[in-house]
């Protein structure tokens, strides 16, 4: 700052600061409100919410975890099912397991076969249904 040598250069020099901390007050101000706006329930909410929504990985991750579900609930009932066995009850968990582990580690060969069988079905599906076309006439 330079160095003040008159009363008209200290009332500028007053003035000058006056406006700089009314300018900064009113700055002050205006982030305190948009702070205390972003701190509202509703507003955190709203920004996990969207930054939920816009996760790049948010469907590879909704189907991983239900491909994982539904490989454990098939392998408990495919490998327990109703059998009241002993060795059963003792190995199903063990398969069970391993599944899942084979499921999550492999998960690109899971999505293949996924699509091969997908196919297949929409391949059978359709043929069914020109099978039906054909008997109607």
């Amino acid at each position: 700052m330079q160095k003040i040598n008159s009363t008209t250069e200290l009332k500028s020099a007053i003035i000058l600061l006056e406006s700089r901390q009314i300018q900064s007050k009113q700055i002050l101000k205006d982030q305190f409100m948009v702070t205390y706006d972003s701190f509202r329930p509703v507003n955190i909410l709203k920004s996990t919410f969207n930054d939920i929504v816009t996760s790049p990985n948010l469907i590879n991750n909704i189907l991983g975890a239900t491909t994982l579900i539904a490989t454990g609930y098939f392998s408990k009932k495919i490998a327990v099912g109703a059998s009241v066995g002993i060795f059963r009850r003792l190995l199903g968990p063990l398969i069970e397991v391993g599944l899942v582990n084979l499921v999550a580690k492999n998960p690109d060969a899971v999505k293949s076969v996924g699509h091969t069988v997908l196919k297949f079905l929409s391949r059978k599906s359709e043929i069914n249904s020109n099978q039906q076309c054909q008997k109607k006439i």
